[in-house]
């Protein structure tokens, strides 16, 4: 979607050749020529970029800033001035102006600043977007798990939230680690800046250093234009690595002098860039192995390491597996349009035993195919894919039976607890079989005269048994 800019000035020969020059851009740019019409532009267009002259007639430059940043705090404005005005200029820029270029216009320059500008509004409207989905997504009180491993992963994201330390976040893919990062930074003191993710492996080294630090025009074949890199962007905010374990030594080392000096270059840059950025890494990987290998430097690894964080696989807490199926069902039911109630006994024994290898984002996307499949309010085992519906020839019925079964301290008395849980067996499979006592027998792997024997022991005996009538 083109940026929208909006270039106030009093002067038509001056909108005519800024509209020209950001049009060949792709921008859309609209014309105001006083401050007045500016403000009810502002209102009906919402653009990205305003571009203003100083010295206006009705209302100037000074007196249009401040009447947007009261109704539009995050619109970026750039001042154009005289030479000799660099004061009230530097009074605009504290006033909440993006900045300032002096009159005669260097156009490049100006491209530039505009850019840069629209990136960063671009950025934070995301972010304004984003934020309230965050609080309630990332907030620790909706993590789902309620075994002790995530319990101490909750514990550990609390207390390094408020900190500005760096943050390694471990563990394997699918275990949800751009997840912690968001709710460390949505818990965190820089909530309200933009949070900015660079996936390391989805690009070659080469993309990757322009990726975080920018790179200016004619660096490089197809660098057409300045380009503003992601730590630049992510400025008073947070900057989530994910899978740094991939960068080259090279870029490591770049890396490492932003951690320590909170400065860097674009790429083919002389221009020293300040920021302020607090680093998240996350990788799958052994970086204990990878020093042994020396294929990541040591130096990176202790600034890196400040606090780890290990994400547990679903494998290793499978307890958190009912939790997890009742919150994947509740949000996909809102975003599919669904209404499923649950998942059948047989199937959650099912699920409950899978390996899952491919961690909770496996899982999600398991129940994600079966509710869209599934006919039925309640999913059974016939929805879920062959790799989970195997097991069902591997698992020894009465082993599911008997999970989670434990003597109390206090004991039980025996052989009530046994008939009664032999009467609540034949129920079911009275219930499953229609009342049909011989199909009843069949599956609970009895004779037809001790199914008898025990239905009347139990009262069960008014089930119409339809093959001794039919």
């Amino acid at each position: 979607m083109p940026s929208k800019i909006l270039v106030v000035d009093d002067e038509a020969k001056m909108r005519r050749v800024l509209q020209m020059f950001f049009e060949e851009d792709g921008s859309v740019v609209d014309l105001a020529e006083n401050g007045e019409e500016a403000l009810q532009k502002i209102t009906s267009s919402r653009p990205d970029l305003i571009i203003c002259d100083m010295r206006m007639p009705k209302m100037n430059g000074l007196e249009l800033l401040r009447h947007a940043k009261t109704e539009y705090r995050e619109l970026p404005v750039i001042i154009m001035t005289a030479y000799g005005e660099v004061k009230t200029a530097v009074e605009a820029m504290k006033l909440g102006a993006e900045n300032y270029v002096t009159k005669p216009l260097d156009m490049e320059e100006l491209r530039i600043l505009a850019l840069r500008a629209i990136e960063k509004r671009s950025l934070i409207k995301e972010n304004i977007q984003l934020r309230a989905e965050l609080d309630s997504r990332f907030h620790i009180s909706n993590f789902v798990g309620q075994s002790q491993k995530m319990q101490k992963v909750f514990g550990l994201i609390e207390q390094v939230a408020a900190a500005n330390t760096t943050v390694l976040v471990t563990g394997e893919s699918g275990t949800g680690k751009e997840l912690v990062a968001r709710a460390i930074h949505s818990k965190s003191p820089r909530n309200l800046k933009p949070f900015v993710v660079v996936n390391c492996a989805a690009l070659s080294e080469h993309l990757l250093e322009s990726e975080l630090f920018g790179h200016v025009k004619g660096a490089f074949t197809g660098a057409h234009s300045d380009r503003m890199g992601r730590f630049e962007l992510a400025d008073g905010g947070t900057l989530f690595l994910d899978e740094l374990a991939l960068m080259s030594i090279p870029l490591q080392g770049k890396l490492l002098r932003v951690l320590q000096e909170k400065e860097f270059e674009p790429v083919g840059g002389t221009q020293t860039i300040r920021v302020d950025v607090r680093i998240i890494g996350a990788t799958n990987k052994h970086l204990e192995r990878l020093l042994e290998e020396r294929t990541f430097r040591e130096d990176l690894y202790y600034r890196l390491n400040v606090v780890e964080i290990h994400l547990p696989p679903l494998r290793e807490r499978k307890e958190d597996i009912p939790l997890l199926l009742e919150h994947c069902l509740s949000k996909l039911n809102r975003e599919l349009g669904k209404n499923i109630i649950s998942v059948s006994n047989e199937a959650l024994n099912l699920l409950t035993e899978y390996d899952w290898p491919g961690n909770v984002r496996e899982l999600e996307n398991v129940i994600e195919r079966a509710m869209v499949l599934g006919k039925s309010d309640i999913l059974g085992i016939e929805n879920f894919p062959a790799q989970i519906t195997r097991l069902r020839e591997q698992i020894d019925p009465k082993q599911i039976l008997l999970n989670g079964v434990k003597l109390p301290n206090e004991g039980i008395p025996l052989i009530e607890t046994v008939e009664d849980l032999e009467k609540r067996l034949i129920r079911e499979a009275l219930d499953r079989t229609g009342g049909n006592k011989t199909k009843a027998a069949e599956l609970l792997q009895v004779t037809r005269k001790i199914m008898r024997y025990k239905t009347e022991k139990y009262g069960l005996d008014n089930y119409k048994d339809e093959s001794e009538t039919a």
